[in-house]
């Protein structure tokens, strides 16, 4: 029997196909290597392999954004001459299953979001500290993309590449060949929708198979009803979600029910783009990576948006959720070094100028990142966020990912099969919010 230290103890793949064609993780799990194992248990041939490697955890797996990283990815090695091993998983398999990947064996840098999700696992002690890697990034991003981007013991923990705006999307020759004009009030959202409706349209795409699309709507009918700060407040738990305003939101959102998407809850995200695309649907609430299904550049250059209506006039249109998407470093990477080059890189105008050149939906975090080929669509989002008083990182990021994923799916999800007990359903989201957050 074969030493297991040697190559041949992974049968007939070769060491450079297995790596190629699983990524780190693949072939720990090709060798049986669980969590619960030492670390020393990795083969002695595949330590070598990997020291000139750097492995990266992805969550981007539709084909353009997953483009996006491979070109960044070429581009790294070629600088560096450093490999990038990928490990791309489905993107809601990823967010579900991230405390266990963390846990376990998980990539050197990987995917994640800004903000509290962040800072969640760094207080776990999940993550490493990189202010060495920010010590040369500083200069090069806002006070705010640095904030969302350190812990709240004050380290820095997360790299941000780009973010992007939620707003209604629609097409422009839709609205113009029908005459809609674009409403910047709640009675004229309504009134909109009613007439797309008499139209033969569904009037906004809603699709919430996922179960995160939901959260989206829940946020913006919020912060527009009782402001961004009582929002902040309630996805960190310092407010009752059976209280009077909370109720407002789930009454308010009961008026948009009768024109959305037909059985949304059996629907994705893309199914929900691809209404728009086709002017099956006249508006959708989503962020601008809506775009990414419009792959005919015609059908992408008639896409625009409109910021969600105003509701309560003392908010107006002051805020919307822009999340700010970047990478982490696992806590005990194979290949620290390499590791703080990649995501030293990754903060560059350079990989952001690729990536976005890819995946032209999102807007570079770093100052410095070129707008010459920014799409129209593009510099409307900048726009949009930059003017913005306020902004918020989306309601699975800006709570507990336990209560976000255990506590609001579901409830969300309820609320759209039952939209009249909103009583029942605040008092069972308060009592679990309580056991979670501890008051």
């Amino acid at each position: 029997m074969p030493d297991e230290s040697s190559p041949s103890a992974a049968g007939r793949m070769t060491r450079r196909g297995m790596l190629a064609t699983a990524g780190a993780g693949g072939v720990a799990a090709a060798y049986g290597l669980t969590a619960g194992r030492a670390r020393g248990a990795v083969p002695t041939w595949l330590q070598s392999e990997l020291a000139g490697t750097v492995t990266f955890g992805s969550n981007a797996s539709d084909p353009v954004p997953k483009q996006a990283y491979a070109n960044v990815m070429k581009a790294f090695t070629k600088k560096t001459g450093i490999k990038v091993a990928i490990n791309t998983v489905d993107h809601n398999t990823f967010q579900e299953q991230i405390n266990t990947y963390l846990q376990g064996r998980p990539q050197d840098v990987f995917t994640w979001f800004a903000g509290y999700r962040m800072q969640f696992f760094a207080q776990k002690g999940l993550l490493s500290p990189i202010d060495d890697v920010w010590a040369s990034l500083a200069p090069s991003f806002s006070p705010a993309m640095k904030a969302a981007s350190k812990g709240l013991d004050g380290h820095y923990y997360f790299v941000p590449i780009y973010n992007y705006p939620w707003a209604v999307f629609y097409r422009k020759s839709l609205f113009a060949k029908n005459g809609y004009t674009i409403p910047k009030t709640w009675d004229q959202f309504i009134a909109l929708a009613k007439q797309m409706k008499s139209d033969g349209l569904t009037p906004i795409a809603f699709t919430d198979k996922d179960g995160w699309p939901a959260m989206g709507t829940f946020d913006i009918l919020n912060m527009r009803i009782n402001g961004y700060q009582f929002h902040v407040n309630l996805m960190a738990g310092k407010q009752a979600w059976d209280s009077a305003q909370v109720k407002a939101v789930f009454k308010q959102w009961q008026e948009l029910l009768p024109y959305y998407s037909s059985g949304a809850l059996g629907l994705t995200w893309e199914e929900g783009a691809q209404q728009l695309v086709n002017k099956q649907a006249g508006m959708y609430l989503l962020g601008s990576f809506v775009a990414q299904q419009a792959t005919d550049p015609a059908d992408h250059a008639d896409l625009d948006f409109f910021p969600y209506p105003s509701i309560n006039s003392k908010w107006g249109q002051d805020s919307l959720d822009a999340p700010i998407d970047g990478f982490l470093m696992s806590k005990h990477p194979k290949n620290a070094a390499g590791a703080k080059q990649l995501l030293a890189y990754l903060g560059s105008a350079a990989a952001e100028n690729i990536y976005l050149k890819s995946d032209p939906n999102d807007t570079g975090a770093n100052k410095n990142v070129s707008t010459a080929h920014y799409s129209t669509l593009q510099v409307k989002a900048a726009k949009l966020i930059a003017g913005a008083k306020h902004i918020a990182q989306y309601m699975d990021r800006d709570t507990r990912p336990d209560f976000a994923s255990t506590v609001m799916i579901p409830a969300l999800q309820q609320f759209l099969n039952n939209p009249n007990d909103i009583n029942g359903l605040t008092s069972s989201i308060q009592k679990q919010k309580v056991a979670i957050f501890g008051s």
